[in-house]
């Protein structure tokens, strides 16, 4: 399934999650060379995050192929500055199209929903949370971890929380042919969420590439967990006498 719209109008320009998609965006231009073998590689050594170089588990100069001739070998310490330059880094035109198109998609409502300042913190809180909980799962891997999705996943959790009944138009394949079906955030959300959880369960104790799903559960339960700790107290209040309609919902 792949959303493409969803009809939750919002009140004001998503200043945010502007930003963060063009600090995304420029990250992959400008340190990831757009792509091209040797930046991507050397970006995502230097920058990515290592779970056996965080926990110390791996010896420095541990080796980990990342292609032809190309070989990331892990540094002295715990490099704690790379779970933060790791979640504005990504893997491919692809891995970073499609979470930047997710941010837009469900961000712009949650940041909706907090004050800037909250909305960055929140956005943070979920990337770092799901860091930890692929660490955790993974505490000895040295596959170098980059992307978004973690960060996004959380403002995916908190998009179900705040509008789980909002209609998400969705692209799905039935057969040979895509069809467009309007269902309720829950619906879409949670079938997502399954699909990492599982996911998640294939990954224990590989040392593969591939995605880190144990990351975008973290983020995801994070979302759930935190959105109304970070969402403005009027917001939620006005948005429980609306019935779940948030589009009713000004301020400045």
């Amino acid at each position: 399934m792949f959303p493409y719209h969803d009809e939750n109008e919002t009140q004001r320009t998503a200043v945010i999650t502007l930003i963060v998609i063009a600090i995304n965006v420029a990250m992959w231009l400008l340190i990831q060379g757009a792509g091209s073998p040797i930046s991507l590689a050397r970006s995502v050594c230097n920058l990515g995050l290592i779970p056996g170089e965080l926990t110390g588990t791996l010896a420095p100069g541990t080796g980990f192929a990342m292609g032809e001739r190309l070989v990331c070998l892990t540094d002295p310490g715990p490099q704690l500055s790379n779970v933060i330059t790791s979640m504005f880094l990504h893997g491919s035109w692809m891995h970073l199209l499609g979470n930047m198109w997710f941010l837009w998609l469900f961000g712009n409502n949650i940041e909706d929903a907090m004050t800037r300042p909250r909305f960055v913190a929140f956005y943070l809180v979920c990337g770092l949370a799901a860091a930890l909980l692929q660490v955790v799962t993974e505490p000895n891997s040295g596959v170098p971890m980059v992307g978004a999705s973690g960060a996004i996943s959380g403002v995916m959790g908190a998009y179900l929380v705040l509008y789980p009944r909002v209609r998400v138009f969705t692209m799905v394949p039935l057969g040979f042919f895509l069809t467009s079906l309007a269902l309720p955030a829950w619906v879409m959300l949670l079938y997502w969420a399954l699909l990492q959880f599982l996911g998640g369960f294939t990954r224990i104790g590989g040392e593969g590439g591939g995605v880190a799903f144990w990351a975008h559960v973290g983020g995801f339960l994070a979302g759930l967990i935190l959105v109304k700790l970070f969402a403005r107290p009027d917001y939620l209040a006005a948005h429980r006498s609306h019935h779940w309609q948030p589009r009713r919902v000004g301020w400045r």
